[in-house]
């Protein structure tokens, strides 16, 4: 192989094992690997030594997916390797909220903190959500027992369920290995109105790439659910005078649901 490249290899032979090691024959092990794994010991680079496991294929993983319940697509969530932001986790940021909530709020990625305390929205960013939401008599606080009629019950979740490395931004790949985890808990939620709250939660929900300010003010579509657009509670941390906006896009949702009457 190194020949191939252009390269020289001198060892002197007293330091070659008189046989080689054992490799796998080429059909178990593409050519490239096959080749490195057939120098000897001493020159073989410690890499190729461990060797990932391929990814299940999506033709089984998806319709299993599909049919989980809610307890089942948690722990596929926190067991899930189809992509390599699960090597970075510390625990799997699913969704937290009660499953009979009108309303679902979708946020981007996890943070250092989410990622800690396997909750979406952990912080300041909590705090600032949980506030922006009771302005519109909504709480995150609410447990699965919470007596709080549905249309005031608020269920978060996230395009993503692992954290990304830090300073690294998820790319296509991951949002669709994600996406099935999303899809599913939107169809156990059943929810009334969607908040999408961030480029990526975007991207999930609506497969689009335009600018935030492009898609808010209006009233988009989920396989039959409305979603509103929004910034992310993180953003607004960082851009105090975009909390404005985000207030135009609260009321947006809140007279769309109002809207739509009774369920």
């Amino acid at each position: 192989m190194l020949a191939e490249m252009g390269l020289r290899v001198w060892s002197p032979v007293a330091t070659l094992p008189a046989e080689p090691e054992p490799v796998l024959a080429p059909a178990e092990a593409p050519p490239a690997v096959a080749a490195v794994q057939a120098l000897p010991a001493t020159l073989r680079p410690p890499a190729v030594l461990e060797v990932q496991p391929p990814v299940a294929a999506q033709t089984t993983r998806l319709p299993a997916i599909a049919h989980m319940d809610w307890d089942e697509l948690r722990s596929s969530a926190a067991a899930c390797r189809a992509c390599g932001l699960c090597a970075g986790r510390s625990n799997s940021v699913f969704g937290a909220g009660p499953s009979s909530a009108h309303w679902l709020v979708v946020g981007e990625a996890p943070g250092e903190q989410e990622d800690a305390q396997g909750q979406p929205f952990a912080g300041q960013a909590a705090q600032l959500l949980g506030n922006m939401l009771r302005a519109i008599n909504l709480s995150i606080d609410a447990g699965p027992d919470a007596d709080l009629p549905p249309e005031r019950q608020v269920y978060l979740s996230s395009a993503l369920k692992c954290r990304p490395p830090p300073g690294s931004t998820p790319g296509a790949t991951e949002l669709q290995q994600c996406h099935p985890f999303l899809a599913r808990q939107i169809e156990l939620l059943k929810p009334r109105i969607i908040l999408a709250m961030g480029r990526m939660a975007v991207q999930t929900l609506l497969g689009s790439s335009e600018p935030l300010g492009r898609l808010r003010g209006r009233v988009h579509d989920y396989q039959g659910t409305p979603v509103i657009v929004t910034l992310a509670p993180s953003y607004l941390l960082r851009n105090l005078g975009e909390k404005a906006r985000a207030w135009e896009d609260l009321c947006l949702a809140r007279a769309t649901l109002q809207g739509l009457g009774p369920p």
